[in-house]
């Protein structure tokens, strides 16, 4: 009997991007049909007649069961950047002329932009902490973002895992060092599905995630958990009827705001569930043994590319989850191509796809490697053998 693989990704390509825009099995994709088919059938029965909410609501009790979140504090978003931008965009009737937003150098361009805009508009100021790269240890963060923090700093951003660089970040330690004077936002769009992730025990004012990446939902499911003594005042970016409670009817004014901004598909939130319950049968072991897996394929994908390219690991184990990042050879692309020549050789001759930033500046440059379950550990012998074919080794 042929096994038909979950995955729809496409033969003959290794994939070693999951890290970018996650992968979505099969029957996960099949439930959010399901669900189209449902509310296309009576729009406005499911919309108004309750049974969206009551399905919204369910999916929300997974999901905050999940990653260890009480449910008054759980909304959906489309992804972790919106979530990021609500956050900034309540927070500006607070901060005063010259207020401080303090971010890292390692975080997300978007969610930067996100804090430099709501910055202006209070004429406020983002600073930057510089967290080096390579590095040896958690406390190296720690000393940068927490010798950045001024008498002016109102809050944090710090990812739970970096985008460009691939570290897991010290979040637990800045939280119990930062908060609650100090109010610390967990960009964590790498976190759930991930690492052990428990929202709750964080202890941070503003958390948001995706769950299109490593929990493997449909794209554009995401959530923002808010603890209990930030809620008050807490908006989403887009202001529709739950405003001024007109709908939907909800006992929580947080939920109404964010769980109606107008008509939109909301069948990715609703195969949160589903999508949780689908990866975690994968593994013998559910999801510990699926975090487990993933994460040792990962440094073992990056041990045979420290090997092929004669460099030391540019961070310590224990802080790599299931992306990270290497130092290729500099190259100047700072002109107009939107991919680095190296990424695009390595797609259009080897048929691998892998992200190569330019980091922290042109020319020097990072390729980051993801492990997840439909990966092998041959996938980054051929990335390591391509690349070296590709750099001229």
């Amino acid at each position: 009997m042929v096994s038909v693989s979950p995955w729809l990704l496409e033969d003959g390509v290794l994939h070693l991007n999951h890290g970018s825009f996650g992968a979505t099995p099969a029957p996960v994709l099949e439930a959010q049909e399901r669900i189209r088919q449902r509310f296309e059938a009576n729009p406005t029965k499911y919309f108004v007649g309750g049974e969206y909410q009551s399905e919204l609501d369910a999916a929300r009790r997974v999901v905050a069961d999940f990653v260890g979140a009480d449910e008054a504090g759980l909304v959906f978003v489309n992804n972790a950047t919106t979530g990021v931008n609500a956050v900034f965009r309540s927070l500006e009737p607070s901060l005063a002329p010259g207020d401080e937003i303090l971010v890292a150098d390692h975080e997300y361009n978007a969610c930067v932009n996100a804090a430099l805009v709501s910055a202006a508009r209070a004429d406020a100021r983002v600073v930057t902490a510089q967290v080096p790269f390579p590095l040896e240890s958690f406390q190296q963060v720690i000393d940068a973002v927490l010798g950045a923090v001024t008498e002016r700093t109102r809050v944090v951003m710090i990812d739970s895992v970096t985008s460009a660089t691939g570290l897991v970040m010290p979040v637990s330690e800045l939280t119990a060092a930062l908060e609650p004077e100090v109010a610390l936002l967990v960009d964590a769009a790498h976190g759930p599905g991930m690492l052990d992730f428990d929202v709750s025990a964080l202890g941070a004012s503003y958390v948001t995630a995706n769950c299109h990446k490593w929990m493997c939902a449909a794209k554009g499911a995401a959530f923002l958990w808010v603890r209990e003594d930030r809620r008050e005042g807490m908006y989403p970016p887009v202001i529709s009827h739950g405003y001024n409670d007109a709908w939907p009817s909800s006992e929580s004014h947080f939920h109404a705001q964010f769980d109606w901004t107008g008509t939109q598909d909301p069948s990715a939130w609703l195969t949160v569930p589903v999508a949780l319950d689908t990866v975690a049968a994968m593994h013998p072991d559910g999801w510990p043994g699926v975090r487990a897996a993933t994460r040792a394929l990962c440094l073992t994908g990056r041990k045979i590319l420290l090997d092929a390219l004669a460099i030391d690991p540019p961070a310590p184990e224990n802080m790599i989850g299931s992306i990270a990042s290497v130092p290729v050879p500099p190259a100047d692309n700072s002109g107009s191509e939107i991919f680095d020549p190296l990424m695009a050789a390595l797609a259009d001759n080897h048929n691998i796809q892998v992200p190569v930033f330019t980091w922290p500046e042109p020319p020097e440059r990072l390729l980051r490697i993801s492990a997840h379950l439909y990966n092998e550990e041959w996938h980054y012998q051929r990335l390591a053998d391509a690349l070296l074919t590709e750099l001229g080794t």
